[in-house]
């Protein structure tokens, strides 16, 4: 008797969907291959930085050092440039590149500035202008997100960008403010990286890809043991023009391509190698901005307090125990405990310094009426079916 009063619609009948505010969205799941990119790429930054203090006549170092400075950022910023292409000016966009960029930059460098008159210079000046040693890429990342709109508009947004960069190594006027030849010149990475898909990722990471990478590493390496005693090791760093160097003036055109076509092929062959699976490094990928901004104080105060000149990193064992140590450090530095304890300064929220968007309040009115309205419809709907499935003396007493 029960049983035939459970059902509350009639047979064949679907229950009405759920309102669009109320139906299970898919979870934007961060792409494992990206996270272990980022990763592998602030390893080898930080390693690149430890192997930067000990170079002075250790040709093996240099090699490598040359090896993973032609590589390593530009990797770094591609990937950058491939997560800014939402960016599109918005309020919502500008508020994060205000708040994960431009405040960590200022905080950083006043931090940064007052390390070194208490290490070493109390004299230091705070300089917003003049980035402090690692902090030029959050310089660059802000002047490139905000001309993103611009390479998504223009026909051939790469050739464009390479002729920037080859100007800017002619071109010693621009000055050292913002670090814009380092912005200029790396611009190209960053344009790449814009312009890139998903299926272009996909090509490096086939098997036949990953092959060839051994070969062209191994070209990579000889070509830089030849080029230790021929060639500035400056040029990696894109930070001057060409006039600074006393080189000529053609030359700077020519390397800026050269570089970049090297730096292109590399980080091809580091896309290759790294895992598109969840390794046990991939959650760390989302916090690779704290190991960025936190190993230049240890590189730094090393630096002032002559760590690296210990007589022990003039040997094998101990290039490889810096080695190790740099990698180790820096994969610290991203973790989690990190990320909660420092998130106040590296990714603010802010909402008290901004207004609010009024296009999202009245989209989330919207969305509440819709949602208001659906479960009023939903509601009224299954009133009806009780009432079709109740038949209308059924409650009443049959006299005899």
């Amino acid at each position: 008797m029960t049983s035939s009063l459970r059902p509350l619609r009639p047979h064949g009948a679907r229950k009405a969907p759920p309102p669009p505010d109320r139906q299970a969205r898919p979870s934007r799941q961060r792409d494992a291959f990206f996270d272990n990119a980022k990763y592998l790429a602030i390893v080898l930054v930080g390693v690149g930085h430890a192997w930067g203090q000990i170079l002075d006549g250790n040709r093996t170092v240099e090699t490598l050092y040359r090896v993973l400075y032609t590589f390593h950022m530009p990797a770094f910023i591609i990937v950058s440039g491939y997560f800014s292409r939402s960016f599109d000016l918005s309020p919502k966009r500008v508020k994060r590149l205000i708040t994960g960029v431009a405040v960590p930059y200022v905080v950083f460098e006043v931090a940064y500035a007052l390390h070194r008159r208490v290490s070493e210079d109390p004299g230091n000046d705070i300089s917003l202008l003049d980035p402090t040693y690692l902090l030029w890429f959050l310089c660059a990342l802000f002047v490139w997100r905000l001309t993103t709109p611009i390479w998504q508009t223009v026909r051939h947004p790469l050739p464009i960008a390479l002729a920037i960069a080859a100007l800017a190594s002619v071109t010693p006027t621009i000055g050292n403010d913002l670090n814009m030849q380092r912005v200029l010149q790396f611009l190209p990475c960053f344009v790449l990286g814009l312009v890139l898909r998903p299926e272009h990722f996909q090509l490096v990471r086939r098997r036949a890809a990953r092959i060839l990478s051994v070969p062209v590493l191994a070209a990579a390496v000889a070509v830089a043991w030849w080029s230790v005693p021929r060639m500035e090791t400056g040029w990696f760093y894109r930070n001057a023009a060409v006039q600074d160097t006393g080189a000529p003036w053609w030359t700077g055109p020519v390397l800026t391509l050269a570089l970049f076509g090297c730096s292109l092929v590399l980080s091809a062959c580091f896309f290759a190698w790294v895992p598109g699976r969840r390794m046990w490094f991939t959650a760390l990928g989302a916090g690779t901005i704290y190991g960025y901004l936190l190993h230049g104080f240890l590189v730094k105060e090393g630096t002032f307090a002559g760590w690296f000149s210990h007589p022990a990193l003039d040997r094998p064992l101990g290039e490889i125990g810096l080695t190790v140590l740099g990698a180790s450090v820096i994969t610290l530095l991203c973790t989690k405990p990190v990320q909660r304890a420092l998130r106040c300064v590296v990714e603010p929220k802010m909402d008290w310094a901004f207004k609010r968007d009024p296009g999202e309040a009245a989209r989330g009115r919207e969305r509440a009426d819709r949602a208001e309205k659906a479960e009023k419809r939903e509601t009224t709907e299954v009133r009806e079916v009780r009432e079709e499935r109740v038949p209308s003396g059924a409650g009443e007493k049959v006299s005899v």
